[in-house]
């Protein structure tokens, strides 16, 4: 063992509030408390792990913070479950899927998996492009503007994503693109396409990372529970970038799901 390797503590050494956490945390994951069951009473806990009231309640906090357990009702908090809506990938911007159903891709990935989509659009914009948008568009700071389209996305009416479009003026100029919420058929892609631009290809930067106030309130975000961001990039047939989308996923509620064709 090297001078920077520990030994995990044992069990004995972790103070109970960690030791029952630890125990409550191996029941959830083996299935003795099911998604969606509220937890036992603070009085029922104790004498389950063998620990004082209060110190059950620290545990339950413990988990609470790392997002297993849910405490919107205070009073019985409950076990959060995989409710996950899957990204598909490539196949949210297939141009085959939008022609064949006339929707967006968040519409028609989320009505494929058994739930009712809404988008809300407040605000479109014209404003010049952040640094970091300027560049993935090929776009300069000062002398270029993008029309900023703010979306928030809502499944089964609970809010799981927000996106922020930036779309080159150029393109946007004299269209729904910079005027309107509603896109037609076909959506922002349709749009895109009428002004030239099909889109054949994508770039997308995942990371993750812990949401902002204003994202916890907006997303209805659980305590402990992290954002994905998933930065899109759109690609036309002349493999030239034509939007940006900047999406902050609730990591509870959204997966991932990527199909990658390997280069030789």
């Amino acid at each position: 063992m090297t001078d920077q390797e520990t030994e995990p503590e044992e069990p004995e050494k972790l103070a109970p509030r960690r030791r029952m956490a630890n125990e409550l945390r191996d029941d959830i994951n083996n299935g003795d408390y099911e998604p969606g069951q509220k937890l036992p009473s603070q009085r029922d806990l104790a004498e389950r792990y063998n620990v004082a009231r209060n110190t059950a309640a620290e545990a339950v906090k413990i988990l609470i913070a790392e997002g297993l357990i849910d405490n919107r009702d205070r009073a019985r908090p409950t076990v959060r479950g995989p409710r996950r809506l899957l990204r598909l990938g490539a196949e949210r911007y297939s141009n085959r899927l939008r022609e064949e159903t006339g929707k967006s891709p968040f519409r028609a990935e989320v009505e494929k998996q058994g739930k009712t989509p809404r988008v809300d659009c407040p605000s479109i914009t014209k404003i010049r492009p952040p640094a970091d948008i300027a560049a993935r568009l090929g776009l300069s700071v000062e002398g270029d503007f993008v029309v900023r389209r703010e979306n928030w996305y809502f499944a089964d009416e609970e809010p799981v994503q927000l996106g922020i479009t930036y779309i080159p003026w150029e393109i946007a100029e004299g269209t729904v693109l910079a005027t309107s919420a509603n896109m037609g058929k076909g959506s922002l892609y349709g749009r895109f396409e009428e002004r030239g631009h099909r889109i054949a290809a994508t770039r997308e930067e995942v990371s993750a990372r812990m949401p902002t106030p204003e994202e916890t309130k907006g997303l209805k975000i659980p305590a402990g529970v992290p954002v994905l961001n998933v930065i899109h990039t759109g690609i036309d047939q002349d493999d030239e970038p034509f939007e940006v989308t900047c999406f902050t996923m609730r990591a509870d509620l959204n997966g991932l799901d990527y199909r990658i064709r390997i280069e030789d």
